[in-house]
């Protein structure tokens, strides 16, 4: 499990740089945005990447990698907006949503690690479709959830479902940048 925090690690370090250097461009502008939006735009990259994943023809030169990159970003913005509410303007400065963003990262690795202790790494034996296709999964759940406002009889709460996808995604890029070894 080493091998997994360092590259878990090397993931989430690029995704946190990629978000900084946008925060830095436009500014926390993503504030505004409530939960089904943040939900409907990690839609909107996973229903690409399967697409990417079915096509054989691309008219458009862009892997996988930054949309998974996006899913994770996106989830991590929504676990911040769980935590922090929705924002009328942009209301945060970068060193604050970095600190938020470490924070939200290291709960969500805890929780990869417990589960990897539990599961012994088999998310490494699984294809890349398939996560694509399990991060769909937790997207239809999620909105079913904000569907029924929030409520779920027995079910994890949607902060749950946004922590596996970001898991998912990470294990969707260590498993495509092994393949590239």
């Amino acid at each position: 499990m080493q091998k997994t925090s360092q590259q878990y690690d090397k993931v989430t370090a690029k995704c946190k740089a990629l978000f900084v250097d946008k925060m830095s461009d436009y500014g926390s502008a993503w504030r505004i945005l409530r939960l089904p939006s943040l939900t409907d735009q990690i839609f909107i990259k996973a229903q690409r990447i399967r697409q990417l994943q079915e096509n054989n023809v691309r008219k458009v030169e862009e892997d996988e990698i930054p949309e998974f990159i996006g899913i994770i970003n996106y989830s991590v913005m929504a676990l911040i907006q769980i935590e922090k509410g929705i924002a009328d303007q942009p209301d945060m400065q970068v060193k604050e949503a970095s600190q938020l963003y470490d924070k939200h990262v290291a709960e969500t690795k805890s929780l990869m690690e417990d589960k990897n202790h539990d599961y012994g790494e088999a998310w490494r034996e699984m294809r890349v479709s398939s996560l694509t296709d399990l991060i769909l999964q937790k997207l239809l759940r999620v909105k079913q959830i904000e569907n029924n406002k929030g409520k779920t009889i027995v079910s994890e709460g949607i902060d749950a479902n946004y922590q596996d996808m970001i898991n998912y995604a990470i294990f969707a890029l260590i498993l495509m940048s092994e393949s590239q070894e």
